[in-house]
């Protein structure tokens, strides 16, 4: 019997002491497990887009923006716009109330970025004749690049312009306009303080020039160009109608 003790001791001592091996084993496998799980549980896709503090305002204004020159007005909705940009359906309501602020904050990008081109285009000419006409060459290229927001910024109805931000982006591109008049007329125009006379002109022109856009983004000049010589396109006939109501008596060349 004691041979038989000695022989089996230490065999038992090995199983006694396997267990504890395996155990531990299997208990830092658990861990190791749920470490990559909580990991997991913290992780965010790499697609998912990241916003930092006032980002996350100007992407929702981007992915408007993308989806009004893409699918128009009516696809515009404040879901499509959290989809397209990736955040949660109510993130464009925090960040714009309805969908009234949202446009209306967009419609402001749209007449800081039209007020821009026309200046430029104004700078780069040299007479007051060339001036006037560049400047509406000015808007009515912008009008083409961007017809979405174009049409939006003169869709009143759907826009608060008493929202400060598209107020005084508004009330710039109209100063705009005046000034261009008022240098054509040789005097200064308060836009504030209109004479008859002034807002006579400044409406004319700005009549001439959005008439002639809308037609243009509507495609009813079509059959207006293919009666014309060989190669004239929109802008010349444009340059022709600004001489004309600017300059009645220059020929037109």
């Amino acid at each position: 019997m004691a041979s038989y003790n000695a022989v089996m001791a230490p065999r038992v001592a090995s199983i006694k002491k396997k267990p504890a091996s395996v155990r531990r084993l299997r208990v830092g496998n658990a861990r190791s497990a749920g470490a990559k799980k909580a990991g997991t549980r913290k992780s965010t896709s790499p697609e998912a887009p990241s916003y930092h503090h006032g980002d996350l305002h100007d992407a929702l204004l981007k992915a408007a923006e993308q989806i009004l020159e893409r699918d128009g007005l009516p696809g515009l909705t404040l879901r499509a716009v959290a989809r397209e940009a990736g955040v949660s359906h109510a993130a464009p309501a925090h960040h714009f109330g309805d969908l009234t602020g949202l446009v209306s904050e967009l419609a402001a990008i749209g007449f800081r970025q039209f007020n821009a081109a026309m200046i430029a285009a104004d700078a780069a000419a040299g007479t007051g004749l060339e001036r006037a006409v560049a400047r509406a060459k000015g808007y009515v290229a912008y009008a083409q690049a961007h017809p979405g927001m174009y049409l939006l910024m003169f869709r009143t109805e759907r826009l608060d312009m008493m929202r400060p931000a598209l107020h005084e982006a508004a009330s710039a591109s109209f100063a705009g306009l005046a000034g261009a008049i008022g240098a054509s007329r040789q005097e200064p125009i308060a836009a504030e303080a209109l004479t008859l006379e002034q807002a006579a002109d400044i409406v004319r022109a700005w009549s001439l020039v959005h008439g002639f856009t809308m037609l243009l983004l509507d495609n009813r000049l079509s059959d207006v160009l293919r009666r014309l010589p060989k190669g004239t396109d929109a802008e010349a006939l444009l340059g022709a109608m600004l001489k004309r109501a600017i300059a009645p008596g220059q020929p037109i060349s």
